[in-house]
C-alpha cells in the first residue's frame, strides 16, 4: 500500500479515536454518520493548504462573511451548496480547533458558532429533496442543531494538557460566558473556578 494512503488512514484512525473519546467524555450523542463526517473533516483539513489561502499579502483563512456572500450570490444550486458547506466546515474547524486565535480578532467564537450552525441548517433545507439531501441531510441537520457541542468536542481533541497563564483562564471564562460551553465550564471547575455569569468565583 502506498505510504500516502497509509498516512491518511492513520490520520483518520487517530481523529476517529479522539473524537469518539471526546464525545463519550462530554456525554454528547451523535449519529455515526455525523461522527465520520467530523473525522473526515479533520483529516481533510490536516493539510493546511486546504484551509488557508496564500496571496501576495500573506496566508489567511477566507472570512466567513465572504463565504456567506459567495453562497448568497451563487449562480447555481451546486455552487451555493458548496459555499454553504465550506462555510459550515470552516466555522466548525476554526471555532473548535483555533478558538484561542479568535481572541485577537474583531469577531469571537459565538459569531462562528452562529454562522456555522446557520450554514449547515440552510444547507440541509436546500438539499432536502435531492439525492444528496437523502444521503447527507441528516448529518447537516445534526451539525446545525448541535454545533456548539461539536465545537466543544473539537476543542477537547485539540487542547493541550494544561492551561498555563491567567490570560488563558480569562479567555476560557469569556468563551463560557459567550457560548455557555459545557466543556469550558468543566475545565474552569477543574481549575478551581466556579462559572458564575459576570464574574470569576474561585473556591
Amino acid at each position: 500500500m502506498p505510504t500516502a494512503v497509509i498516512a491518511q488512514t492513520n490520520v483518520q484512525e487517530y481523529f476517529h479515536q479522539a473524537v469518539t473519546r471526546a464525545l463519550e467524555h462530554q456525554h454528547i450523542e451523535a449519529a455515526e454518520e455525523t461522527v465520520f463526517y467530523i473525522v473526515n473533516l479533520l483529516a481533510h483539513f490536516s493539510r493546511s493548504e486546504r484551509l488557508f489561502t496564500e496571496t501576495e499579502d500573506g496566508i489567511f483563512v477566507q472570512p466567513l462573511s465572504e463565504l456567506y456572500a459567495e453562497a448568497l450570490e451563487a449562480p447555481s444550486l451546486e455552487v451555493q451548496t458548496r459555499s454553504l458547506r465550506r462555510l459550515g466546515d470552516v466555522a466548525l474547524l476554526i471555532s473548535g480547533i483555533f478558538s484561542d486565535s479568535l481572541n485577537r480578532k474583531l469577531v469571537d467564537v459565538d459569531y462562528y458558532i452562529a454562522m456555522g450552525g446557520g450554514a449547515y441548517g440552510h444547507l440541509a433545507e436546500l438539499i432536502r429533496d435531492s439525492l444528496q439531501g437523502r444521503a447527507l441531510g441528516g448529518i447537516f441537520r445534526e451539525l446545525s442543531h448541535k454545533f456548539a457541542d461539536f465545537v466543544d468536542v473539537l476543542g477537547e481533541v485539540s487542547e493541550e494538557a494544561n492551561l498555563t497563564s491567567t490570560r488563558d483562564v480569562l479567555r476560557l471564562y469569556e468563551i463560557w460566558l459567550r457560548t455557555g460551553s459545557r466543556r469550558a465550564a468543566s475545565r474552569l471547575r477543574r481549575l478551581g473556578i466556579q462559572p458564575v455569569p459576570g464574574k470569576l468565583q474561585t473556591h
